[in-house]
């Protein structure tokens, strides 16, 4: 039976939020902020997931096992704004019970 994971979120006004994440859901990151209100509405995923807008980015703070990132991630990340080496685009991260403890903070608008 697919189990929640424990995710730490640090919103833009550097307030830290543990939220449960649901495994079985087939959510991401993006989605996970949007559904517990974590940015203000308009100001994260503003292309649907898409990796086209890098409104998601996010810091991971924690050595949690990810997924490589794609190429679309990649060229994304490549010309978005306050990039940092640990940056990912939360659409890209989907929710696995990998992701147990991760701890990321969402990068500037």
């Amino acid at each position: 039976m697919a189990q929640d994971v424990k995710i730490t979120i640090v919103d833009r006004e550097g307030v830290s939020h543990e939220v449960e994440a649901p495994t079985d859901m087939n959510m991401n990151i993006m989605e996970l902020v949007r559904a517990y209100e974590l940015a203000p509405e308009g100001t994260i995923g503003i292309c649907g997931g898409m990796a086209m807008c890098a409104s998601c980015q996010c810091y991971v703070l924690n050595d949690v096992a990810l997924p490589e990132k794609s190429d679309d991630e990649e060229a994304m990340l490549s010309e978005a704004f306050n990039v940092k080496e640990n940056s990912r685009l939360g659409c890209q991260l989907h929710i696995t019970e990998d992701l147990e403890g991760l701890k990321l903070e969402l990068a500037p608008e």
